[in-house]
């Protein structure tokens, strides 16, 4: 077949492009957390030098939802989608090659992670508008199939690397660390061919950030994220605590049968309504889900027996799975002039939410004498604010 007879590419093919976008982003933040002790034995860096990698990467990433808005309406979502997998793939191949080129090797870590967080917040600010934006008979359910791939990606990064650690070793972790590389480069190429559109008309001007936080749709909506991402996380931190204690199992396998549960059930519950979501209404959905993440926070903090708080766990992965996507497809339905600069608010508010979870169940748990199931159970207080604002985001109407 000839070039100029080869078939041309759609949003089909831009949308599959979008899916391994949330692939990269999951491998960029789950992956370097399995090599934590590897990186206190092969440098002699302190476990708590090494932790604060994590903090640092959804920090950076923060600050780049908060900057790229006008970076990205001047340069464009091509150019800057394939920015943001070039510096997710910089960042990973840093990984294998910094430590050893630079003064000390956590400078060399720190600065890997810098790159790949750029790239991972650019990720999460563009991917979801570009889904958005495809001319989608049913935008909810493309949007929750999208964010089910960062599921995928998440379970996918701790099996494939499990598999490649227990087969070569860990000390070959610099070769995985450039094999997950090869992932963002080939979306990188791909995404330089698929055609992307805009999420406004020809000559419609955006919300200014004046006009944005003058609307009370936005403000709702902004709580509906921080409360989303505050429900998913308050949990998921902790489910392989819950399953060490509640199956007396390794670390390793506590890890496996804790977050790989959370992660697969909220894949799960995407996905099915990836499939399914044009027959059921979403605000109905939406406000069931966080019912019942409501529920499972009361199994799991109130349950007697440590194997139904770890099925609790499992519950509250499946309830919070629509909360994050359907959050961004409504508000993008009542807001449609919202334009990047909404969706990078809106993942702002997320990452909020994400980072003030845990650390609410941490600093009650401590106020408890450690008791995480008392952290646990006045963190409720996210899904239940969830529940009154999905009834709430009902009654709101679309505004120009």
């Amino acid at each position: 077949m000839t070039p100029s007879q080869t078939k041309p590419l759609s949003y089909d093919h831009t949308i599959r492009a979008c899916f391994v976008g949330y692939i990269v982003q999951a491998i960029v933040n789950n992956f370097v957390p399995l090599l934590f002790l590897t990186f206190q034995s092969a440098y002699g860096i302190p476990l708590s030098s090494i932790t604060l990698l994590i903090t640092f990467n959804f920090t950076v990433q923060l600050v780049v939802d908060l900057l790229s808005p006008r970076f990205i309406d001047r340069v464009g979502y091509r150019a800057a989608i394939v920015l943001a997998h070039v510096m997710a793939a910089a960042g990973l191949i840093g990984l294998a090659v910094l430590p050893d080129l630079l003064p000390s090797p956590f400078a060399g870590l720190v600065t890997s992670v810098l790159i790949y967080a750029v790239g991972g917040g650019l990720l999460e600010v563009l991917v979801s508008p570009i889904v958005e934006a495809c001319p989608t008979d049913n935008k909810e359910s493309a949007m929750s199939l999208l964010h089910s791939f960062y599921c995928w990606g998440h379970v996918g990064v701790v099996l494939l690397s499990t598999i490649f650690f227990t087969a070569f070793g860990t000390e070959r972790w610099k070769i995985l660390a450039l094999l997950w590389a090869v992932v963002p480069i080939a979306n990188c190429i791909i995404f330089t061919r698929v055609p992307i559109y805009s999420l406004l008309e020809e000559g419609e001007q955006g919300l200014s950030m004046k006009e944005l936080l003058g609307r009370r749709t936005f403000w709702l909506a902004l709580v509906l994220m921080i409360c989303a991402g505050a429900s998913e996380q308050a949990v998921s931190q902790w489910t392989s605590t819950f399953a060490e204690s509640g199956l007396q199992v390794s670390k390793t396998l506590g890890d496996l049968c804790g977050p790989m549960f959370f992660a697969i059930l909220m894949g799960t519950a995407r996905a099915l309504y990836g499939k399914y979501g044009a027959r059921i209404d979403l605000v109905r959905t939406m406000k069931l889900s966080a019912g019942l993440c409501v529920v499972s926070y009361l199994v799991i903090s109130l349950s007697p027996w440590p194997m139904l708080s770890l099925l609790g766990c499992g519950v509250c992965g499946f309830s919070v799975g629509i909360l994050w996507p359907g959050t961004f497809s409504m508000t993008a339905r009542l807001l449609p002039r919202g334009g990047t600069l909404l969706f990078a608010l809106l993942a702002l508010g997320g990452d909020i939410g994400c980072s003030a979870g845990p650390t609410f169940v941490g600093m009650i748990s401590s106020l408890a004498g450690g008791d995480l199931h008392a952290g646990i159970l006045a963190a409720v207080f996210f899904p239940v604010l969830m529940l009154l604002g999905s009834c709430a985001l009902r009654k709101a109407e679309p505004t120009a």
